[in-house]
């Protein structure tokens, strides 16, 4: 958390629904960061080391989607949360790294903002499991 603010990463490649993601995220009251794909998020989180939480779609272009990103983050920057979201696939939260979260699109909002509370308040360690 940077100046007691927790910032969160959109990943989303249509940009309507990246800009309700992120509009969403700021009334939250957390800093949203953005991305168009899993390519440019793992460059943003490169460059980042405030980011907090990773709020990923499943379906995306490029070299890995949303789970295969939100796997990577896991490996290489365990104490970054994970919510995906997919409005093709229904996951089971055991397809996903331990302590990721799983919303089927459209998502209620609120449920959404309470998990992210939830997460980010949670000092539970989220690295591969041992």
């Amino acid at each position: 958390m940077r100046n007691g603010r927790a910032v969160v990463l959109v990943v989303e490649d249509s940009p309507l629904i990246r800009m309700g993601a992120v509009e969403l995220v700021l009334s939250a009251g957390y800093e949203a960061l953005e991305a168009g794909g899993a390519d440019e998020a793992i460059r943003i989180l490169e460059l980042r080391e405030d980011i907090d939480l990773v709020f990923t779609d499943v379906q995306m272009p490029g070299t890995m989607d949303g789970v295969k990103l939100a796997h990577y983050i896991r490996d290489r920057w365990p104490p970054v949360k994970l919510i995906v979201a997919s409005g093709a696939a229904v996951l089971a939260e055991s397809h996903l790294p331990g302590g990721s979260r799983f919303f089927s699109k459209p998502y209620d909002d609120h449920a959404i903002t309470e998990t992210m509370a939830h997460l980010l308040a949670s000092d539970i360690p989220l690295g591969p499991a041992l």
